[in-house]
C-alpha cells in the first residue's frame, strides 16, 4: 500500500480531478516529481524501517551482530537493499505519469541523482527510528511520520498552499527538500540551491546518528 499504491493512485487520482492550483500546465508536470519523491520516502523509511524495526525484535539483528557486520554495514547493506524496489517504483511512476500525459524530460538523469540522495537521508531515518524504539512505536512513529511529510512535503500540492510560517518549517525537512529539487530539475526552472543543502545535510547526518546510536536488540 505504501510503496506502490498511494504515490500511483494519489498521481492519477490528482492528475485526472485538476483541483490543485499550481503554475504548471499541466498537473500531471507537477505531481509527477512529488510522487517519485513520495516513493522514495515511502520505500527508505516506511518499508525499510518497519522491516528492520521488527526483525530486531524477533531477534534477527541480534544475530547479525554477533557477525563482523558494523551498524553502519548493516545501515549501507539495507540502503543498496531498498534501491532494487525503488527502481520499480521509478518505472511505474514513470510509465503511469507518460500515459496520462507525462512527457519524460531530459533532466530524468540529474533528477535520479537527486533520488538516490534523497534515499540515503530518508533511509537514515527509518533505520534510527528502527535502532532506537521499539517495533510497535516504530511501527507508529514510522506511519505517522509518513502522514506528516506527506502533507508537509510539497508533494501532492504546492507548498505556497501552507501558511507562511509553516513553509518555512517545511523547507528544513527532506520530503520539501527532495520534491523541490527532482521537481526543478524535471521541468527545467531555477534549481533550489538551499533546499539542496538541506538535502545533503539529512542525507549526512540521519545515516550518522542511526550508525551511532542503532541497537542491535530491544
Amino acid at each position: 500500500m505504501v510503496t506502490l499504491a498511494i504515490p500511483l493512485g494519489i498521481l492519477v487520482f490528482f492528475a485526472k480531478v485538476d483541483t490543485i492550483a499550481t503554475d504548471f500546465a499541466d498537473p500531471v508536470d507537477f505531481l509527477v516529481p512529488g510522487v517519485l519523491s513520495l516513493s522514495v520516502m515511502a520505500a527508505a523509511m516506511v518499508s525499510l524501517g518497519i522491516a528492520t524495526g521488527f526483525e530486531r525484535r524477533y531477534g534477527v539483528l541480534k544475530r547479525l551482530g554477533t557477525t563482523p557486520l558494523s551498524r553502519g554495514g548493516l545501515l549501507m547493506a539495507k540502503t543498496a537493499t531498498v534501491l532494487a524496489i525503488e527502481l520499480v517504483q521509478v518505472l511505474l511512476v514513470v510509465v503511469v505519469g507518460a500515459l496520462i500525459g507525462w512527457d519524460v524530460p531530459a533532466g530524468i538523469v540529474p533528477a535520479a541523482g537527486l533520488l538516490l540522495l534523497g534515499t540515503v537521508a530518508f533511509a537514515g531515518i527509518g533505520m534510527l527510528m528502527a535502532g532506537t524504539l521499539r517495533a510497535e512505536a516504530n511501527l507508529a512513529a514510522a506511519n505517522a511520520l509518513f502522514l506528516v511529510l506527506l502533507f508537509l512535503g510539497g508533494m501532492a500540492y504546492p507548498l505556497s498552499n501552507l501558511p507562511a510560517a509553516i513553509q518555512d518549517f517545511a523547507k528544513l525537512l527532506p520530503a520539501a527538500a527532495l520534491s523541490e529539487t527532482v521537481r526543478a530539475v524535471l521541468a527545467s526552472r531555477a534549481f533550489p540551491v538551499g533546499e539542496l543543502v538541506v538535502l545533503v545535510v539529512w542525507a549526512i547526518a540521519a545515516p550518522l546518528l542511526a550508525a551511532r546510536y542503532f541497537r542491535w536488540e530491544e
